[in-house]
């Protein structure tokens, strides 16, 4: 059995994503981020015991821009993000990073 020599997920991901702040490693980061997200969503729905349609419904989209977002389409506005947490009576915090000393936050 061959034995690697990772002590970290850190190292993993530097290994098969980049190095932190390349491109490669920011568009992973962000992937995840997205996909952490719908999943968020899909639970918050299912919690409320909501149909993507009905969720769609209280909103005013589809139910397949639901279905888009529960699975990390990332071709959705900020907007409806933040319409269907409303909806869903969750608090939502976005942190945007302008530079290194600038930061914009939205509740």
């Amino acid at each position: 059995m061959r034995k690697n020599n990772y002590k970290t997920a850190e190292e993993l991901e530097n290994k098969y994503f980049g190095e932190k702040g390349t491109p490669e490693r920011d568009e992973y980061e962000f992937e995840l981020k997205m996909e952490l997200l719908s999943e968020a969503l899909k639970q918050l729905r299912k919690e409320k015991n909501l149909t993507q349609e009905e969720l769609g419904k209280l909103i005013g989209v589809q139910k397949a821009q639901i279905s888009k977002l529960e699975n990390s389409v990332t071709n959705v506005t900020l907007t409806t993000i933040l319409k269907v947490f409303k909806a869903l009576k969750a608090k939502i915090n976005i942190k945007i990073e302008i530079d290194k000393y600038r930061e914009l936050a939205i509740s």
